[in-house]
């Protein structure tokens, strides 16, 4: 039986060599939270590249008896304790090594405990990143051996050494409290002192992060630009491109200093592709663009729509039977498996493949017209075909284009009265002569009363004439009508960024283009075709042409609140829901409000308590949080919002109508 404690053998301070297998941690320890695994991590690195800098401070531990057990009670030192147990894990050492110690037995443990954790002071940031920077540069240490000595991750280590780049003078403000951790990782995002000062003298009042990022970016172009995206990352650096990197926030790639090159590449490109096209299809012009040229003033010609050959046909069918019945089959899963999602994509592939072939060019029009070659917004590639140049326009009295059975849409067409024919009144003489202009003026005005009050008694060919006259000027933009009717459609690309390449546009487009290939190439034959419409057509077509001249953007220089008024109510009767074709994110709102705008709309949309949760966010990962926290909430600025309002009731509609058709008219008081 052992007679003697610990205490007596060994002389308290002494420094004593301990298995790590005898140390257990002391009940008696100050800090009851335990150590991150992150921490212990970076210890057991540490510990490893360089031993163990400190010794641990233990007593022995006594049983009931007031005997030593032979283990001995880690006071200070429990995180290298289990520093040295994870290098045992990752069999480094062995569960015996040896471990340096001083025996402590007349201090409290929990006061020495906590003497160790709060009587210190921790390094200020700015030293460790200048170190750092001297382990890269001075002893040649690359960034993954620097986090293997420390126990962190290698991009940990990349970002202390950026830190340790930026500029002195900014550092030393830094020290001095006048930039805070956050603004110098801001800083940071490029190593060119010079511009990180200039950065730092043009800061206003508005000091966030983002707002010097944005001023060291201003010139450079975002990864996730449509032509980056384009031209592939790789081929840029390729090239000989740079990019800038953030290494402390979500950069999406980065951003690329060199614009010139990335307009080059991006312009190679699309006319290499344009020239493809050219070769491949047989066009005999294409033009590559960044933006669709709307000011074009080319006609436009339309596929014509074939039968499919009976090979084709049978693909088609057997392709759209497999989609419904795989549909049929998966209909109640809540998540496909990789297997099937694929042949989903391949059906519908097949599908996309087999209908485009039921649309074809005739082949003279592909011999005398062009390609549009673009790059949409979101980076993808658009072929607009079909327009024909003026000096390619077939000639009068050439029948080449008369039955091609295309429409066609231009901005200009040539020639005066190009396929309308002569009104009679040209032609007329008075005993052999021409009739004076005063003369024909007079006789028109009489002619033309007659037919405002004609038209005005038959309803149903008052509207074939309006429909007639808004085809003739959205499709050939011509004067073809006799009613002074001049719908205006503006293009909306230039007050929205993006806006030609949403699902919306998109359908919108694909609506045009169904109309145009239906119409007759010669605005002389438009009445007829407006006229053999049925009436379900005759009102789609005229709905297509009212709804392009709908302009209710609102511009800082026009004030035309009436007009915006009538936008609230159009949206209102025709119950537009902007839920469909628009959602709140980083880059279309939450990144362009104020951070009161942010907390505003996530206080409306989800809850009080959500926008306190976020109030202490940045404003990059407040916009981002806000993203999520609303997506499929429904909720709108307040300007995308539709009024609900009620539609008139049957009763008021008849009554409305019998006013009309008397000639009698009311004004209801506000």
């Amino acid at each position: 039986m052992r007679t003697r404690s610990i205490e007596k053998e060994i002389v308290n301070g002494s420094e004593i060599f301990v298995p790590l297998n005898k140390l257990k941690k002391s009940p008696k320890n100050a800090r009851k939270m335990p150590h991150g695994e992150a921490s212990i991590a970076a210890l057991a690195g540490s510990i490893a590249a360089k031993g163990m800098l400190q010794n641990l401070v233990v007593e022995p531990e006594i049983d009931t008896d007031g005997e030593g057990t032979g283990f001995y009670l880690v006071t200070v030192g429990e995180g290298r304790r289990l520093a040295q147990m994870l290098r045992v894990k990752r069999k480094q050492i062995k569960k015996s090594e040896p471990i340096r110690c001083v025996l402590d037995t007349a201090n409290d443990p929990k006061e020495i405990s906590l003497d160790e954790n709060v009587t210190r002071t921790d390094m200020h940031p700015a030293d460790q990143f200048e170190v750092f920077t001297y382990l890269a540069e001075e002893r040649g240490f690359g960034a993954e051996e620097i986090a293997a000595r420390f126990g962190v991750t290698a991009q940990v280590v990349r970002q202390r050494l950026r830190l340790g780049a930026v500029s002195p003078n900014l550092m030393q403000i830094y020290r001095d409290g006048g930039l805070t951790l956050d603004q110098l990782m801001a800083f940071a995002i490029t190593e060119d002192h010079e511009r990180q000062e200039a950065a730092f003298e043009r800061l206003s009042h508005n000091r966030e992060p983002y707002a010097i990022r944005r001023l060291l970016t201003e010139t450079n172009v975002p990864a996730q630009d449509r032509r980056a995206r384009f031209i592939g990352l790789e081929a840029y650096e390729r090239a000989g491109g740079t990019i800038l990197r953030d290494l402390f926030s979500e950069d999406q790639g980065g951003y690329l200093e060199d614009v010139a090159l990335l307009d080059r590449l991006t312009k190679e490109k699309l006319e290499g592709i344009a020239a493809a096209v050219v070769e491949s299809e047989g066009w005999k012009w294409a033009q590559a663009f960044l933006d669709y040229p709307h000011s074009h003033g080319l006609r436009r010609y339309y596929p014509d729509t074939v039968e499919l050959s009976a090979e084709d046909e049978a693909a088609y069918e057997a392709a759209q039977t497999a989609f419904a019945v795989l549909s049929k089959q998966c209909e109640s899963a809540e998540e496909l498996p990789d297997e099937i999602d694929e042949r989903f994509g391949e059906l519908e592939a097949e599908i996309e493949r087999l209908e485009a072939k039921r649309q074809t060019y005739n082949p003279e029009v592909v011999a005398r017209s062009g390609v549009f070659v673009i790059l949409n917004h979101d980076g993808s590639l658009r072929i607009e075909r079909g327009f024909v140049r003026q000096e390619d326009e077939p000639s009068k009295d050439s029948s080449v284009g008369e039955d091609i059975g295309v429409g066609a849409r231009a901005d200009t067409i040539p020639g005066d009265n190009d396929g309308c024919p002569h009104s009679a009144s040209e032609d007329e003489t008075a005993i052999g002569k021409p009739l004076s202009d005063a003369l024909l003026r007079d006789l028109t005005a009489h002619r033309t009363l007659a037919l405002r009050l004609a038209l005005g008694e038959q309803p149903d060919v008052a509207l074939i004439a309006t429909v007639h006259a808004m085809v003739a000027q959205t499709f050939y933009h011509q004067d073809t009508s006799c009613l002074d009717i001049r719908p205006n459609s503006v293009a909306l690309a230039g007050h929205a960024e993006g806006i030609e390449d949403t699902a919306a546009a998109k359908a919108l487009a694909d609506r045009h283009d169904r109309w145009a290939a239906q119409l007759p190439t010669s605005p002389s034959d438009l009445w007829g075709f407006v006229v053999a419409l049925d009436y379900d057509s005759r009102m789609a077509l005229f709905a297509h042409c009212a709804a392009l001249s709908v302009f209710a953007v609102k511009v800082p220089w026009e004030k035309k609140p009436c007009a915006w008024a009538t936008a609230d109510t159009l949206a209102t009767i025709v119950g537009l829901d902007m839920t469909t074709h628009w959602s709140p994110t980083v880059r279309s709102y939450f990144g362009r409000v104020t951070r009161d705008g942010i907390m505003s709309a996530v206080r409306e949309g989800v809850g009080a308590e959500a926008a306190e949760r976020i109030a202490g966010m940045k404003k990059d990962a407040m916009a981002a949080t806000a993203e999520q926290l609303l997506a499929g909430t429904g909720w709108l600025p307040t300007v995308m919002r539709t009024r609900a309002e009620s539609m008139p009731d049957a009763e008021t509609s008849q009554n409305s109508t019998a006013l009309a058709e008397e000639g009698s008219y009311t004004v209801a008081a506000e």
